[in-house]
């Protein structure tokens, strides 16, 4: 009698995610990495921040090659940028996704009492996809008021002055860059790397 041999368990199978989701992932990221170096060569060429004088970007992390360079990719990647939160912003109200993907009262309950691990990083996730709001405005409030401070100067002149307008919009950009990271992290403990793919492939 021979021992039938034993089956290998499945692979659970890769979620499925909305079309619209997925170029909303792909313009953002794209766009964000444009303005992220971009912005590097607009600091290397500007005095504000010591970018002439003191620490200075290698050049294979700018794009631009020059201020006006760097000033024109990270202008253009900024309407990419607004205009697909815009976009993304209507979808998730129009498809009411916001009731998934922002916090609640019951998230801020769960991780404190919860005892769920799974419910706990669920919850996580919402209140830190929630709490990127207010500075993903902020940043690209900061970024209009720069861009053109005589049309938008109700705007700039909000920001008290020019100095603490750009130091804004430049410490907005680590904590994108943070998010980003906590995000793709968080989605790495909820759903593995499955999770990732699904939304790029």
């Amino acid at each position: 009698m021979t021992a039938t041999p034993a089956k290998r368990p499945k692979s659970p199978p890769i979620p499925t995610q909305a079309l619209l989701a997925k170029i909303f992932h792909w313009t953002n990221l794209i766009s964000l990495f444009v303005m992220l170096f971009s912005g590097l060569q607009i600091y290397n060429a500007n005095p504000v921040f010591g970018g002439r004088g003191g620490w200075h970007f290698p050049d294979f992390l700018t794009l631009g090659g020059w201020l006006g360079g760097g000033r024109s990719w990270h202008f253009a990647a900024m309407w990419f940028y607004a205009l697909n939160l815009l976009w993304y912003g209507l979808y998730v109200l129009i498809s009411r996704r916001w009731q998934k993907r922002f916090a609640s009262g019951g998230d801020v309950k769960a991780l404190r009492v919860s005892q769920n691990a799974k419910r706990k990083n669920y919850a996580l996730h919402r209140l830190v996809y929630t709490a990127i709001i207010p500075i993903l405005l902020l940043s690209i409030a900061s970024g209009l008021a720069m861009y053109k401070p005589a049309s938008f100067h109700w705007l700039s002149n909000s920001f008290i002055n020019w100095q603490t307008l750009r130091t804004i919009h430049f410490a907005a950009v680590p904590v994108i860059i943070l998010f980003t990271f906590i995000h793709s992290l968080l989605a790495l403990k909820v759903g593995t790397l499955r999770l990732v793919r699904s939304m790029f492939i």
